[in-house]
């Protein structure tokens, strides 16, 4: 297996050696599949917002190593910069970050930084707002004057138009309708198709993340809990809850089903399968 990212025997102690000492992350060592999305969930408090800052170098660990294709992000501290173009992160609610004349000029802002010429920035900037779902009078708007989908979208097209290989995201469609969800995942989707990327998604939402992921990371007070395919993952439905999560919906429906002999299939996580499987009992019946 392929890792773009990997942590190897990672921890992060905050306040060390003092009376107010607390282990955030505890000797973790986990990869993240190169070309893959990986869901990250976790209770408040696991650990996931404190990994996702270590993944571009924003937070340093306590001790340990993050290799990015094999070599370690911190060997040469001043070209962090460098890691940060590549790594790219998506913090909660980051459409408070905007700050330009013009969500286009917003968009463009890494792109110029990097000195890319007028020619590829205008390219970076229209294929990040397709990405994102942005319409082309929205980019001549001020920030200011979009609604908080719209925002959403135009501070994660900023991300998306320095075309990171790696992409962090921290609850990227949180607080988002059922329609504002679909289309920023999906379009996350497609960046990650086009460019070979590889997505690390943080979410509360396990029904987005049984649609959308590869794989499942599950952190439990600063440690890794399990790590797995969806299906593996969601069929443990007990050590999940020993974890303080939830199960989707639609997984919650099928149980209930089994238990009154309707069906014995509890590994459904998404509508789309559940579809599928009602259709066969309909059809036996």
């Amino acid at each position: 297996m392929s890792y773009a990212l990997e942590l190897k025997n990672v921890s992060v102690i905050y306040g060390k050696d003092t009376p107010f000492e607390t282990v955030a992350l505890n000797d973790i060592s986990t990869g993240f599949e190169q070309g893959k999305i990986t869901g990250m969930i976790g209770h408040t408090g696991s650990g996931k917002s404190t990994l996702a800052a270590l993944l571009n170098g924003l937070n340093k660990p306590t001790s340990g190593e993050i290799l990015l294709f094999g070599e370690s992000i911190w060997a040469k501290p001043k070209e962090m910069k460098k890691i940060r173009s590549r790594v790219g992160l998506v913090f909660q609610y980051p459409e408070y970050q905007l700050f330009d004349e013009t969500v286009e000029a917003d968009i463009a802002f890494g792109p110029k930084n990097i000195g890319l010429d007028e020619e590829e920035i205008k390219s970076r900037v229209r294929l990040a707002a397709e990405f994102c779902g942005l319409s082309e009078k929205e980019l001549k708007k001020s920030p200011f004057e979009l609604s908080g989908g719209q925002k959403r979208r135009a501070a994660i097209a900023g991300v998306l138009a320095m075309r990171p290989e790696i992409l962090v995201l921290d609850e990227p469609a949180a607080g988002l309708d059922p329609k504002g969800k679909e289309e920023i995942l999906s379009g996350l989707t497609e960046y990650k198709n086009t460019y070979g990327a590889t997505l690390i998604i943080i979410s509360h939402s396990m029904e987005d993340i049984a649609k959308y992921a590869d794989s499942i990371l599950v952190m439990k007070d600063g440690s890794v809990y399990m790590q797995g395919g969806v299906e593996e993952i969601f069929m443990q439905a007990e050590r999940l809850f020993d974890a303080k999560l939830d199960l989707p919906q639609i997984t919650k429906l099928f149980i209930e089903l089994k238990k009154r002999g309707i069906t014995q299939s509890t590994d459904v996580y998404t509508v789309g399968y559940a579809k599928k499987e009602i259709e066969k009992i309909i059809n036996r019946a």
